[in-house]
């Protein structure tokens, strides 16, 4: 046994030695190796359009990652290149290639010359020497057979206009957005021939071109057929479809249709395909509807692990036909912050997490019920009840139980228009400091009326529009999102606000690489607590009382990269008064009769609990390039963003600026996400606040306060306080901050 492990061993050893060889392989092919391929004279196109079009290639690395952190590809390590051998065979088919790709652009007298090889017996340089002479100009376009189709919208924004340049690609795509416009007027037989002439001799570079089109007779749809079917039934598949015999024929209603049969959560595939191969004459046509479905029921169990919620499960079950009509029902649930109350866990795993009470587990329980049309095939029908416990970590944490009820329409592919109410009775658990600071509410007695249950009841309305390609990985494409809440009595609601919050993303590819950007902003204002205003304590006129759960977090793995969970925007400084008080805990410039008159200044060394607390107006933005390197992803970004609180001013020098570098790592789950940014912070100006304090007599509720290990003759009164100048704060708030999630950050 021992000497089988001693032959493997050597045997791998070997094997890596030959394979880390840079000379290993590149024996075994013949020729030299391509150094360089260039091209002279190509004015019109650059050269790596050109490179593109011929066999003959370079030696290039494979991967990004193979610069980083080892520079095996300068090293010429040979599995860290793509090792690219001359072929003589292939250079007169490189030579036709050019000329062929050019003339298929416009440039029929274009000239390449044989390829100019430089070489030795290891390295080969190529060279291709072009004139592109001079291109043929699509000086007159014309269209006959359209002249009684009432509109020009059919001729709008061709491919190829008066002017262009005669390329077979501009001609062949103008023939195919013709036939596709025709068979979304119901002329599903349509066809366009093209002619194209250069009078003169010799012909001239000004070219008249004729699209000839033949629209065949008007159709409309017959009879439609639908197959494959176990549990849903033919009248819920003809109302998703919306295709009805009689109608006229739509080329795009029928794609619509494919898509809106995939949107029955039982539909595992669906192919809706109209027979124009039957008769060309025939103004009916036929559709046949196929579907495959899946299981009737489906369970899904999942998990996952971040910085800011350390490790979750999540489990769902659903009904994907229930009751019949496509109808669906799932029962949720979710598990959130595991491990994160062990602080050997917590500090490794998920230091965004909070400890103590917000290091408990979180929880969502969810009943969903969803019927996919109702008053139109357009529209769909949802409803929930849930239970949930959410933590932000130093900042509350809210317990809920609620509903809600929305009404969907669905307005183009891929754009929903949504209304709903959410009534929930919500339970708050959070610092006094919040309250006092975001609230302005700081007496023990309305805290309290505060953190009962209260109603938190908005009506709303969310537009979103999403023409990505991919849900977890966009690469093409764009999202747009518009979401206006709105809480006031006739809701029911004791926290009475408006909400609106506008979110837009574009993502763009250029071979390899994505450049992905995105904007966000919200607004919350609000008209007062019905809690204290029963009481009569507070007018709702008074104080403006936003619930914490509606406010602008940002910083964090999803927003602005530098910062951790929620710790940018308004924060406050809680500090306790023998704390302000002590000459060795870093305060002492206050006295208890300056604390006592609010007039006390905080000492900068003092030891500070640092306090988020939320914003009502938030900007952020986002770019992010990201490359795709092998199995891997890099990406390189810069966040900018702030929250501001209902009395600061927005001015855009408090931005924070924050870039950074990323990886992710493909899964079945989404991509697994890793970003290191940095913030540039520094010492800004924080309130502070502390508790009250009166003066202590012998027989006094309450116990002295001790300070330095002294009693004082003053007390606490339980009441905050916020004291009037603010204190430079943070000097060492900057430096790189770690994310660790699943999914894009946008």
């Amino acid at each position: 046994m021992r000497l089988r492990w001693r032959v493997l061993a050597i045997s791998g050893v070997v094997g890596l030695g030959l394979l880390l060889s840079p000379a290993a392989g590149a024996g075994q092919l013949r020729g030299p190796e391509v150094e360089e391929v260039r091209f002279e004279g190509n004015v019109t196109f650059p050269a790596d359009s050109l490179a593109r079009a011929i066999a003959t290639r370079t030696t290039a690395c494979r991967s990004l990652w193979f610069f980083f952190p080892i520079p095996l590809c300068p090293l010429g390590v040979d599995f860290a290149l793509s090792r690219s051998m001359l072929r003589d065979r292939d250079l007169p088919r490189d030579r036709a290639r050019l000329i062929l790709w050019y003339r298929q652009r416009g440039f029929r007298d274009v000239v390449v010359d044989s390829a100019v090889v430089e070489r030795t017996e290891a390295k080969a340089r190529v060279m291709f020497r072009i004139d592109e002479g001079r291109p043929i100009i699509a000086d007159s376009i014309e269209f006959t057979g359209v002249s009684d189709l009432g509109d020009g919208e059919l001729l709008n924004d061709l491919p190829i206009a008066q002017g262009d340049r005669l390329s077979t690609l501009a001609l062949d795509a103008t023939r195919d957005t013709l036939i596709h416009r025709l068979s979304n007027r119901g002329y599903a037989y349509a066809d366009v021939f093209r002619r194209v002439s250069r009078p003169g001799n010799p012909p001239s570079y000004d070219a008249i071109t004729t699209f000839e089109i033949i629209r065949g007779p008007e159709t409309t749809y017959g009879d439609i057929t639908v197959s494959g079917l176990e549990n849903l039934g033919v009248g819920t598949v003809l109302r998703t479809a919306r295709l009805q015999s009689g109608d006229s024929y739509r080329r795009s209603e029928v794609d619509d249709a494919t898509e809106r049969l995939y949107g029955l959560e039982i539909v595992r595939n669906a192919s809706v395909l109209p027979d124009t191969l039957a008769d060309l004459q025939d103004p009916t046509i036929d559709v046949a509807i196929t579907l495959q479905e899946g299981d009737a029921y489906r369970v899904r169990a999942g998990g996952g692990w971040s910085t800011a919620e350390c490790l979750n499960l999540e489990a769902q079950w659903t009904s994907r036909n229930f009751f019949g009509g496509g109808r669906t029902l799932s029962v949720r649930g979710r598990v959130g912050n595991i491990l994160a109350s062990q602080s050997q866990f917590r500090d490794v795993l998920c230091s965004q997490s909070g400890d103590n009470k917000y290091g408990d587990l979180t929880g969502l329980g969810v009943v969903d019920f969803v019927q996919p049309w109702i008053f139109s095939t357009r529209n769909a029908l949802s409803a929930s009840v849930f239970i949930e416990r959410q933590s932000l970590p130093d900042v509350f944490i809210r317990r809920a139980i609620g509903a809600q009820i929305g009404l969907s329409r669905s307005l183009a592919p891929g754009t929903v228009v949504s209304g709903f109410y959410r009534p929930e009775l919500s339970e708050l658990d959070a610092t006094d400091v919040l309250f006092c600071t975001g609230f302005l509410v700081c007496a023990p007695d309305d805290i309290k009326e505060l953190e009962n249950p209260n109603s938190l009841s908005p009506v709303g309305l969310a537009f979103t529009r999403n023409r990505s390609d991919d849900l977890l990985n966009p690469r093409n494409g764009y999202r747009l999102l518009l979401d206006v809440e709105h809480a006031a009595k006739w809701t029911l609601s004791d926290f009475r606000y408006d909400r609106v919050v506008a979110e837009a993303s574009r993502y763009a590819p250029v071979g390899r690489v994505v450049f992905a950007t995105r904007v966000r902003g919200g607004w919350v204002g609000s008209g007062g607590f019905d809690g204290l205003v029963r009481q009569g304590q507070i007018s709702s006129g008074d104080v403006e009382i936003v619930h914490p759960q509606k406010r602008f977090y940002t910083g964090g793995a999803n927003s602005v990269r530098g910062f951790a969970q929620s710790r940018l925007g308004p924060r406050v400084l809680f500090a306790e008064p023998r704390v302000l008080l002590s000459m060795m805990g870093g305060g002492g410039l206050c006295t208890p009769e300056a604390l006592f008159n609010e007039s006390c200044v905080a000492d900068p060394g003092a030891l500070y609990q640092n306090q988020p607390i939320g914003g009502t107006r938030l900007l952020e933005a986002n770019a992010e390039i990201r490359i795709a390197m092998g199995f891997l992803e890099g990406v390189i970004f810069t966040d900018v963003g702030q929250a501001w609180g209902p009395e600061d001013s927005i001015e855009f020098e408090a931005l924070e600026f924050s870039p950074g570098v990323g990886v992710r790592f493909a899964s079945p789950v989404g991509p697994i996400r890793l970003d290191l940014a940095y913030r540039f912070r520094g010492a800004e100006k924080v309130p502070v606040v502390t508790e009250k304090i009166v003066r202590w007599e012998v027989g006094d509720e309450g116990d002295p306060l001790e300070v330095d290990g002294k009693e004082i003759h003053w007390v606490g009164t339980g009441e905050l306080l916020q004291l009037s100048e603010r204190v430079l704060f943070g000097a060492n708030d900057r430096g790189f901050q770690l994310h660790v999630s699943i999914g894009q950050a946008f």
